[in-house]
């Protein structure tokens, strides 16, 4: 914490910590994010493995239906940041969304209790939890990003960019710690023979749900003391109490839509949704029962077209020229980080694939568990934060700063090269070699320094330019890119190839995989019924028309839809930044 003197307030803008540049709220919203975050990423080290492993679930499947709960638990903080700011005030909505989360681990742990006596009502009890934790999701993280915002005066709006990034860091502490501790005690294999214990997923889940009760109650007990403006008034408290020195001069401090708009958002919603599910699964209707269908068909058209209709409702709302220029930049940042997030979290389902049966996890005599693998992000992102906000800082100090878009670009960038180094490292592995974790850890370094020049620096630009009167709603719309990329994420992770473990349990049938991939041979029905036990592909994936033959062309997908993103948004960084107003 002693790094944070990298900033420098005036005297008058201190909260009681005269030799902190940062007021005292800050490390309080900093602790209870710490241990949402523990809760959220030791859950998703162990989410789709679980699934797989434990309640039979495809892995194509598993990796749609993770998208498609990440994706929902983005868009959600738009009904959670529309109830905050027009009814219950953020501090109420991080106590309910804390709850939520805790409640819906502890289900988590239910099902992994019981999908050995009953395997159905297992899945009851997943789905169920994974229902209450993306509302409780949404409740909680637009509202907590937003307070952050609102913890600085008008005129220190410019040390944003560093306090989400010091924030970034914190939340990522958590992070590092769930992915730990959460795989260590649920994700664990027997030393001599290497076979899973498939029981053991819930004192992992266990862990997720008492971490959210921890981050829950010291946010309700240091609230009131901490979480104030530096003239003493609560931050976050019910939107009626709200003054004219809680938003900019002249502006607006209610939100309206007209009925006229809230009626033509309605209608564009309907109508994107049907043409999206029609993009997706080929139907208008609902024909398809099949769980991956059901989600792509329904799920993801419900993402895509309500942040298109909600961006609609918003901008009608905009004032003047200047703020909806400002409103803009959020949304056109917001579609390239889609890319960004869908290669990002191939964390959760893809990669950790490849670490748990293409990889040699073995550092200095140990063997990693494949979920921990995910880990890295976390320990680059502590080690890591400050120095990057140091770096701003310096460069700001300089005038030499990019402007956020440019950093965000860069973002891009570093993930297109993250796994062009790891399709290369995966080209000559054929179906047998074994990736060293090095080439992971170094795709999570590099990914880790992207997401810092994305990921925070996007949450300070939202709190920089969007209107006070619905600024915890344009951060569920900025949260709704990250739900698109997850979504997104959900259906390129799905088009992962078949990896070693295929193959051997192939051969333990009688067959050769790669002759059923390749169409050479057709299988009997006893085979047949053996491939869908074991859960074996019948042919290769496809994106965009191409077959997807092996790791290296699935990687380089990424690197193609992410450096083409990069490119473009670098490109539009100067029309960005004069759309901005005088905001970097």
């Amino acid at each position: 914490m002693d790094n944070t003197e990298a900033l420098s307030p005036k005297q008058d803008e201190f909260v009681e910590n005269k030799g902190s540049r940062h007021p005292k709220g800050l490390w309080v919203l900093f602790g209870t994010e710490m241990w949402e975050r523990f809760n959220f990423y030791g859950m998703r080290a162990l989410l789709t493995l679980f699934m797989v492993n434990s309640l039979l679930i495809k892995e194509a499947d598993a990796a749609i239906i993770y998208g498609g709960f990440l994706a929902l638990c983005y868009l959600t903080p738009l009904l959670g940041g529309f109830i905050a700011d027009k009814y219950i005030g953020n501090r109420n909505a991080i106590l309910i969304g804390g709850s939520l989360m805790a409640i819906g681990q502890f289900l988590l742990f239910i099902s992994a209790s019981t999908f050995s006596g009953n395997i159905d009502s297992a899945k009851m009890f997943m789905w169920l939890a994974l229902f209450i934790i993306i509302f409780g999701n949404g409740f909680f993280k637009p509202n907590i990003s937003s307070m952050v915002g609102s913890l600085y005066p008008k005129q220190e709006k410019s040390k944003l960019d560093s306090a989400f990034t010091i924030f970034y860091m914190g939340i990522n502490i958590g992070a590092f710690l769930g992915q730990f501790i959460c795989p260590y005690l649920g994700d664990v294999k027997d030393a001599s023979t290497g076979v899973r214990d498939i029981f053991a997923f819930k004192w992992g889940f266990l862990a997720a749900s008492i971490a959210m009760v921890i981050g829950t109650v010291t946010f309700f007990i240091l609230k009131n003391k901490y979480v104030v403006t530096p003239e003493g008034r609560p931050i976050g408290g019910l939107p009626k109490h709200n003054t004219s020195e809680d938003f900019e001069e002249g502006e607006t401090q209610t939100a309206k839509f007209s009925g006229a708009a809230l009626g033509i958002t309605g209608a564009l919603f309907i109508v994107l949704f049907f043409v999206f599910r029609y993009l997706l699964v080929g139907e208008f209707g609902f024909k398809a029962v099949e769980m991956g269908q059901l989600i792509k068909g329904i799920i993801y058209p419900f993402i895509y077209a309500a942040g298109i209709s909600l961006a609609f409702l918003i901008m009608s709302s905009a004032e003047n020229k200047v703020e909806r220029q400002r409103i803009w930049v959020i949304y056109i940042v917001s579609f390239f980080i889609i890319f960004f997030w869908a290669a990002f979290e191939q964390a959760g389902s893809s990669l950790t694939f490849i670490a748990d049966n293409q990889t040699d996890r073995n550092i200095l005599g140990w063997n990693m568990p494949p979920s921990m693998v995910q880990i890295f992000n976390g320990i680059f992102v502590v080690m890591l934060a400050v120095p990057f906000s140091l770096v701003w800082d310096k460069l700001r100090a300089r005038g030499k700063e990019p402007v956020s878009p440019m950093k965000q670009a860069m973002g891009l960038a570093l993930i297109a090269l993250s796994y062009f180094i790891i399709a290369y490292n995966v080209k000559d592995l054929g179906n047998s070699g074994l990736l060293a974790i090095k080439w992971l850890m170094l795709l999570y370094f590099i990914q880790t320094c992207g997401e810092l020049c994305l990921s925070p620096i996007g949450l300070s630009l939202v709190g920089k330019l969007a209107p006070k009167r619905f600024a915890s709603l344009l951060y569920g719309v900025f949260f709704i890119s990250n739900a698109a990329g997850y979504a997104l994420a959900g259906s390129l992770g799905a088009l992962i190839p078949a990896t070693g473990d295929k193959f051997t349990k192939a051969q333990e049938i009688g067959v050769n995989l790669q002759d059923v991939l390749d169409k050479k041979v057709t299988l009997t029905a006893d085979q047949a019924a053996a491939f869908e036990k074991a859960q074996l592909p019948l042919q290769n994936p496809t994106f965009a028309g191409f077959e997807i033959h092996n790791l290296f062309e699935f990687f380089m997908v990424f690197v193609v839809l992410c450096g083409i993103a990069a490119v473009i948004l670098a490109l539009i960084s100067p029309i960005l930044k004069k759309m901005m107003h005088g905001v970097n």
